[in-house]
């Protein structure tokens, strides 16, 4: 009988940062995110925000203790681009939905005035009706729940914010009718709405057939890296391609402690310095720099709002894990 080569089995290690994503069309986020953190072997892990499954691009990955700041890419404003199929709705506002109504495109709505009326219309402050087919709860369960049970149900209107907006023209390889849109937008926008409100607004209608986020809080997708190039390579190059946990704290300004101060900022104290009032602080310690947390300054008092524990400081300062192979298992050690 032929003996069975012993099983190596992968050991979870600490891994502290972020990994940008440029998310590959007809995965969901969160199996991306199970993807990438088997690849990495990492111990805990979180995005910062959902993708659809039918859109690309920028998909912040944190991993360990940069868990603790994804919320601040979660309200940042975000860039895409989309293309919309004018003539066209759908029960989802996008390619995956049945088709609702088929209505003939003008070509008088689609002339550079009219684009840049609508332009304008949607443009700055205005309210979206959320679509049956999102995420969102009411009464415990989520509102495509709903939807795929065949029943509508009220969604209040919500305040949005659309920084720059611009829409062109264009056509699909099929030769029909679509608008290219480019939006930077605050958080809680949905692209498919505001492209269905877009076509409605030209008078034909429209649903997105393509959706891909460019930028999320400053993190652009020219510096995120594919499953497929993540993939091919050796367990120390992944690691490389994750990023400081002080990457998602670009707009905060730098503070640094001395010693003692950094000891008792760590255990929660407020500390009393020269510093003016700020809303958004990331501190760090002196000697060797280390990341303690992030804070806002009132009154001269450095005031915490969310900390790293010692150990997660002590294994970012220990820098990657060096794995070796022993019978049997797959050991780390810091």
């Amino acid at each position: 009988m032929t003996e069975r080569a012993p099983r190596v089995r992968v050991q979870r290690r600490p891994v502290h940062g972020v990994l940008l994503l440029d998310k590959p069309l007809g995965l969901s986020s969160n199996d991306a995110l199970q993807k990438v953190k088997w690849l990495l072997r990492a111990e805990k892990a979180g995005h910062t925000g959902t993708l659809d499954p039918l859109a690309t691009g920028v998909l912040p990955l944190c991993f360990g203790a940069a868990t603790k700041f994804s919320a601040l890419q979660l309200d940042a404003p975000k860039t895409y681009e989309a293309i919309a199929l004018l003539g066209v709705t759908t029960t989802t506002g996008d390619a995956e939905g049945e088709v609702v109504e088929r209505r003939a495109v003008d070509a008088a709505a689609l002339t550079p005035e009219r684009l840049a009326a609508v332009q304008a219309q949607f443009t700055g402050p205005i309210r979206q009706v959320p679509p049956m087919h999102s995420a969102l709860k009411k009464d415990g369960r989520a509102l495509y729940e709903y939807a795929r049970a065949g029943v509508e149900v009220e969604r209040p209107a919500r305040d949005v914010t659309i920084h720059a907006l611009n829409l062109a023209e264009t056509q699909t390889d099929k030769a029909q009718s679509a608008i290219k849109i480019t939006v930077t937008c605050s958080k809680g926008t949905y692209i498919r709405t505001l492209g269905e409100d877009i076509g409605q607004a030209l008078g034909c209608g429209a649903h997105l057939i393509f959706l891909r986020r460019l930028d999320t809080g400053g993190l652009g997708v020219a510096r995120c890296i594919t499953l497929a190039q993540l993939e091919a390579m050796d367990e120390d190059e992944r690691l490389r391609q994750v990023l400081p946990v002080d990457s998602l704290l670009a707009g905060h300004s730098p503070v640094t402690l001395q010693e003692q101060d950094a000891a008792r900022f760590l255990s929660g104290l407020r500390r009393r310095g020269p510093w003016p009032d700020a809303p958004a602080v990331a501190v760090y310690g002196e000697g060797p720099r280390a990341l303690l947390g992030v804070a806002h300054v009132l009154a001269g008092e450095l005031i915490p709002d969310r900390l790293l524990s010692p150990i997660e400081i002590q294994q970012i300062l220990q820098g990657a894990p060096r794995a070796h192979i022993e019978r049997g298992t797959l050991e780390t050690t810091l």
